[in-house]
């Protein structure tokens, strides 16, 4: 059964090094936090997991790395600098700030119970700013990117140059974003600082509907794939007031976290907003001449943008079980085997000398293909746990009999199921159980 508090997702990622609050020994530092070995690992299997789905398994999307910052012309022609807000609200009593779309009682402040205390709502920008060069001034001005499309917009002219592709074709991103957010909360799920997984999907406008009814079916369709309950899913369209300022429709991947439905992904129609604007400030031509038709146009983009962190935190969340094994209760990550920090264990049964050589050979051998983990350490029993708390899907138990009969045990994390295997034959059978 899926975690229903989020505390024992918090809980279990201090303990096993999943994720821990930043500049702790400082006090810690209000919504931002560290990826521990484990978790960057878990981290960097979903991100990696996106793009083997949105690019490497493609051929009409390349990936791009573009600059974190940018400066202000990108913002204003992208209409950020006067869009890109959230209502802030100040409460008169306690002196504390909420977004007032987020209070559940908009009269009730919900830190000190005050009543009809709160200030008029007034646009907060969210973009981070900072100077480029050692003088601070206007001339020196630049931000910290809030989302990674721009930099696919401003280089639109250069990829389709350089690789030749023409619509509808995609530009794939991912990397960190930043918003100063008035109210972050609810663990990795709203941060300032936070990673993005983003596709920008450039078609012929006429074909800008069906192309984003099919990446809605797509995008959610990974986290089905990937092990994700269909029953903790859903698929929600903006209302007319939710949409964002480039926006002619957009639906969101939802899931049903514990406080409530949440946001993983935006799948947004941004039609020829962006190119548009870019084109206009910049003086740069950026549409696609079809030489097939005589038509030159300037392409719709449909934009699949998931939130790479707080996708690991719904997958921790979905992944969580608690069961019993042997009398004896167990808590479990049923990770798929694409995001388990390790895919593998070999855990020699004992550390005695003699055991060591053949341990060692297959951590080597594994490793050149898995993320292995190599425990000898307590008991086996105890290995067994610690190993199916992280998510471990398999584990490869050297015994002394290994030394005899040149095989080992192979134990199934969430079936905990014990099978002897030849060494020869042992990378086929992870294979096997894999998928990869």
């Amino acid at each position: 059964m899926p975690a229903s508090d989020l505390d024992q997702i918090v809980n279990l990622c201090k303990r096993r090094g999943f994720v821990y609050p930043s500049a702790e020994i400082y006090g810690g530092f209000r919504s931002s936090y560290d990826y521990g070995p484990l978790g960057s690992l878990m981290l960097r299997n979903v991100k990696d997991a996106w793009v083997r789905t949105m690019v490497q398994r493609r051929d009409d999307v390349v990936l791009i790395d573009a600059s974190i910052l940018s400066p202000p012309q990108v913002w204003e022609a992208s209409g950020h600098l006067a869009n890109f807000t959230d209502p802030l609200v100040d409460c008169t009593s306690c002196k504390q700030r909420f977004r007032e779309d987020h209070l559940e009682d908009p009269t009730t402040c919900p830190n000190c119970g005050a009543t009809g205390s709160f200030t008029e709502a007034r646009a907060f920008n969210l973009m981070f700013k900072t100077f480029a060069g050692p003088v601070e001034g206007s001339g020196a001005e630049v931000y910290l990117r809030p989302e990674t499309a721009q930099g696919m917009f401003v280089n639109f002219a250069n990829v389709v140059q350089t690789s030749r592709k023409k619509p509808p074709f995609g530009i794939a991103q991912v990397g960190k974003s930043f918003r100063n957010e008035i109210t972050p909360g609810n663990f990795i799920f709203r941060t300032r600082e936070f990673e993005q997984m983003e596709l920008e999907f450039f078609v012929p406008p006429a074909d800008g509907p069906r192309w984003y009814e099919y990446w809605c079916r797509a995008r959610l369709d990974w986290y089905v794939d990937l092990g994700m309950p269909r029953d903790l899913l859903r698929l929600r369209a903006h209302e007319a007031d939710e949409l964002s300022h480039y926006s002619a429709g957009t639906s969101d991947v939802e899931f049903l976290f514990p406080w409530g439905w949440g946001e993983l992904e935006g799948i947004a129609q941004r039609t020829d907003f962006d190119l548009k604007q870019h084109a206009q400030r910049s003086g740069e031509r950026l549409d696609w001449f079809d030489q097939a038709t005589g038509e030159r146009y300037v392409p719709y983009v449909i934009e699949p943008a998931a939130g790479a962190t707080r996708t690991m935190a719904a997958f921790l969340l979905a992944a969580y079980d608690e069961d019993e094994v042997g009398g004896e209760a167990r808590t479990v990550l049923r990770l798929h085997p694409r995001l388990a920090p390790y895919t593998v264990a070999v855990l020699p049964l004992s550390k005695k000398e003699t055991l060591a050589p053949l341990a060692r050979e297959l951590f080597a051998q594994l490793s050149e293909r898995y993320m292995v983990d190599y425990d000898d350490t307590q008991s086996i029993g105890k290995r067994y746990r610690r190993q199916d708390e992280i998510g471990t899907p398999i584990c490869v138990t050297v015994d002394f009999d290994s030394l005899e009969d040149a095989a080992v045990t192979i134990r199934d994390r969430d079936t905990t199921e014990q099978v002897r295997v030849p060494v020869a034959e042992l990378a086929a059978a992870l294979r096997d159980r894999l998928g990869f």
